[in-house]
């Protein structure tokens, strides 16, 4: 417990002293009544034209969720799930340990072990359906994407660690 308070001692002195210097700063706004007052002279009347467009602008064409690009990307979360789940279980059955706590739980079997990246797989398209159904389509894909690439990376590790 010594080692935490000795971590957050020099933060907040740190923090303290940014405060206090900036309050100085805040006090050195200028007040509205000390300012002349504005004369008060009529706006120019200015003819507008009404702006004819023949054609109105096109709205971003929205895609289907299970269209092509998504199909592909959740397929291949999917498979490195797969093969995240493969090589979970051969390095956990030759002795090695899981550095993923929450998979850890899930580790003691093989059924476990399925169930926890079936369900990682099934909150990616859930996650993925949500941004999609809020118009957020770029973080639709990047969470296929992400979780991919943390597959993948998971895979490797293990495979060179074996």
């Amino acid at each position: 417990m010594y080692w935490f308070r000795s971590i957050l001692k020099p933060r907040t002195a740190i923090l303290l002293a940014l405060v206090g210097l900036c309050r100085p700063a805040m006090a050195q706004q200028v007040s509205f009544a000390l300012l002349p007052p504005r004369t008060a002279e009529p706006s120019p009347i200015v003819k507008v034209k009404p702006v004819q467009t023949d054609n109105p602008p096109e709205a971003p064409r929205e895609h289907r969720f299970w269209d092509r690009q998504n199909s592909l990307l959740f397929a291949t979360s999917a498979a490195f799930s797969a093969g995240d789940f493969v090589v979970t279980r051969d390095n956990l059955r030759s002795g090695g340990h899981e550095l993923n706590p929450v998979v850890g739980v899930f580790g003691h079997s093989s059924a476990g072990l399925a169930m926890n990246f079936a369900g990682e797989t099934a909150g990616v398209v859930a996650l993925s359906y949500f941004f999609h159904r809020t118009g957020h389509h770029k973080l639709e894909r990047a969470v296929s994407m992400l979780n991919t690439g943390a597959s993948a990376s998971a895979v490797t590790f293990g495979l060179a660690h074996r």
